[in-house]
């Protein structure tokens, strides 16, 4: 079986997109936990509507190990609320994951409803997709979603709670000394580009260069340096 596991916090306005794109999937052999950090919207009555399990949650990384702790599959897959998967997309990314002997994978990321050469698929691009192409053997990088074994996950404590902001490369980076990383080329996983929206792209790629800076030279991220909010993007923030 495979545990989807999506953290929330307000985002009536993307989870319902995200959970009909996985019952369209030509594979049913999966269950959805909604790990919820105290939604004030329709957030969990949408995630009732789509018989999804649900527990209490908090920022992304102890939503994410809420949600592993009660999951039943072999392998899980961490989505944000803010992604759409493809079409047939559980089909080809089993059978990649298999014939690779991953452990842990992530995604190319496309933002949704932009044409091909749009200032954001192409930011997209040169600034996310390429780099981690390039940096897949040595330096992993995962976001959006990671799609990981769960004893391998079990072994690594799952996610660092402590860390602030890109606990899920240092998941990707943790994972690599235990079992084999790779980028899966066979789909890609649309995503939401609000956060280019309401920070721009300059400032929203900086923000990160400046976590990769940290991360390498001085370590995780454990203090709120870059003033992160769960909910940063969702129209109804929780106050």
């Amino acid at each position: 079986m495979l545990s989807i596991i999506i953290p929330t916090l307000n985002e009536e306005d993307h989870l319902g997109e995200l959970l009909e794109s996985i019952h369209k999937q030509d594979f049913d052999n999966y269950e959805i936990i909604v790990a919820d950090a105290g939604s004030k919207d329709k957030t969990l009555e949408i995630a009732k509507k789509h018989n999804c399990r649900i527990t209490r949650g908090g920022l992304p990384a102890k939503g994410r190990n809420e949600g592993a702790k009660i999951a039943k599959g072999s392998l899980i897959l961490f989505l944000d609320a803010d992604t759409i998967l493809p079409e047939m997309v559980f089909a080809k990314v089993l059978r990649e994951f298999k014939k690779r002997k991953l452990e842990i994978a992530t995604f190319f990321l496309v933002p949704s409803g932009r044409k091909m050469m749009s200032k954001e698929v192409i930011g997209f691009t040169f600034l996310y997709n390429i780099p981690i192409f390039l940096m897949e053997k040595f330096l992993p990088h995962a976001a959006m979603g990671i799609m990981i074994k769960k004893k391998l996950f079990e072994k690594l404590n799952g996610f660092n709670e402590k860390i602030t902001l890109a606990e899920d490369h240092d998941l990707a980076r943790r994972a690599k000394k235990f079992g084999k990383f790779g980028i899966l080329k066979s789909t890609k996983l649309y995503v939401s580009d609000r956060r280019f929206k309401k920070d721009g792209l300059l400032r929203t790629y900086s923000k990160y260069l400046l976590c990769e800076g940290h991360m390498i030279f001085i370590g995780p991220v454990e203090k709120n340096l870059f003033e992160y909010d769960f909910d940063r993007y969702s129209k109804n923030p929780k106050k």
